[in-house]
């Protein structure tokens, strides 16, 4: 009986609760008793004090709730690992096995020029072509091996021929050169033009080069380029480069490129000190012996500086450096480690994106973009870009086989 109390109503409870509580106020509304404006003053002033209350511990939580992240820098001078340093000629090399389709592709690129803009317009075009054609014929060494991909069963597609559009609104003066797409049936077609005839011109050989590089068998490699071609001379740190240094690969732009440091797990390639004398130190060529000028109208070489185990899409990113020149490039590495979880909706590795990657490097946003992009275009024209990587079992489009791929 000592320690449990009985009470006989609720109001004798309650008078109790307010004389003992700690809380500031409840006792005021037993002593104001006698007084209704008192009691109902700190009645109201309780309960205001009560809801803020609530309403602090709402935004506490829902502050805990939002996964909050305090930004932290800091600053490490501890050695690194060399990044991944990727080179391309700009002025893609001819391919030995399309090279009778690519002559095929001038000609009509110069009967185009003839036709838009006279005989002297592709008088130039056909001079650089014969050049190209007397030192295949000199110094090249004819590939007899696909012998079914030449001239004989090959004609480009006249459909896609460039013409003048003229504008009615604007008058004669103003006209745009482009040419059409349509659909297998001849129908619904779409057209392409510029205002610049170079523009137009440089698109449609890009189409059609296009169609004839997605001729060739898949899995067949590319015309190769020797490294020396391209490299005269490799230094590291004062060290000559070494042959397991660098990792050749196609691409389809550019043509025959090359990776330095593509793993990032060689101690050769640790960077202990900065300053020129101990990073990466080219002599490049920057040739145009075999080129085809119309799909690059530039010289020199195109030049990435990225992450290892990663896919380097150099049409997107990077930078040219023109020839006749040195070049120095200064880096800094910026790591940011961002927290998973429900910190946020970025993916580490791309395991948990719903896209399957088409290449085998690590996940870029990128890379994610175009496997997105070409298996969709797998899965409604029934062909590849050929740009990209192909999924298992498909092939690029080619209007040969698709007409209205385009």
């Amino acid at each position: 009986e000592g320690l449990i109390e009985f009470y006989g109503s609720f109001r004798e409870m309650f008078e109790f609760f307010c004389k003992n509580s700690t809380i500031h106020g409840a006792v005021r509304l037993v002593c104001s008793g006698r007084n209704r404006m008192k009691t109902a003053f700190w009645t109201l002033l309780l309960l205001a004090s009560l809801a803020m209350l609530c309403w602090q511990f709402a935004l506490m939580f829902s502050q805990f709730w939002a996964y909050p992240v305090v930004l932290t820098m800091s600053m490490d001078s501890e050695p690194k690992m060399f990044p991944a340093v990727t080179i391309c000629n700009l002025d893609p090399s001819r391919f030995e096995l399309v090279s009778e389709q690519l002559e095929q592709l001038e000609l009509m690129a110069e009967e185009s020029l003839t036709f838009l803009y006279g005989p002297k317009a592709s008088a130039r075009l056909a001079q650089l072509r014969d050049r190209n054609r007397d030192r295949d014929r000199d110094g090249a060494i004819r590939v007899q091996a696909w012998a079914n991909l030449s001239s004989a069963g090959f004609r480009l597609s006249h459909n896609f021929s460039l013409v003048r559009m003229w504008d009615p609104s604007a008058g004669r003066k103003h006209s745009r050169v482009g040419f059409r797409l349509c659909n297998s049936t001849g129908g619904n077609c779409f057209y392409t033009s510029h205002p610049s005839g170079m523009d137009a011109l440089l698109e449609w050989f890009r189409f059609h080069y296009m169609n004839v590089m997605a001729q060739l068998p898949p899995g067949l490699p590319r015309h190769p380029q020797h490294f020396q071609d391209l490299v005269y001379s490799c230094q590291y740190a004062g060290e000559p480069c070494r042959r397991s240094d660098h990792v050749h690969f196609h691409h389809p732009v550019f043509g025959s490129c090359y990776t330095f440091n593509s793993k990032g797990t060689d101690p050769f390639w640790a960077a202990t000190k900065p300053g020129i004398p101990y990073g990466l130190s080219l002599i490049l060529r920057a040739e145009q012996k075999e080129h085809l000028p119309l799909l690059s109208t530039v010289a020199g070489v195109k030049v990435m500086i990225h992450s290892h185990n990663q896919t380097p899409f150099l049409e997107h990113e990077g930078f040219h450096i023109r020839p006749g020149i040195a070049t120095t490039i200064g880096i800094r590495q910026d790591q940011v480690n961002r927290l998973g979880g429900n910190y946020g909706r970025c993916t580490t590795d791309g395991a948990d994106v719903a896209v399957e990657l088409l290449y085998n490097n690590s996940y870029t946003l990128q890379a994610c973009l175009h496997s997105c992009f070409q298996r969709a275009m797998v899965q409604r024209c029934g062909c590849g870009y050929f740009y990209y990587p192909l999924p298992a079992g498909a092939r690029y489009c080619d209007y040969s086989r698709q007409p209205a791929w385009g």
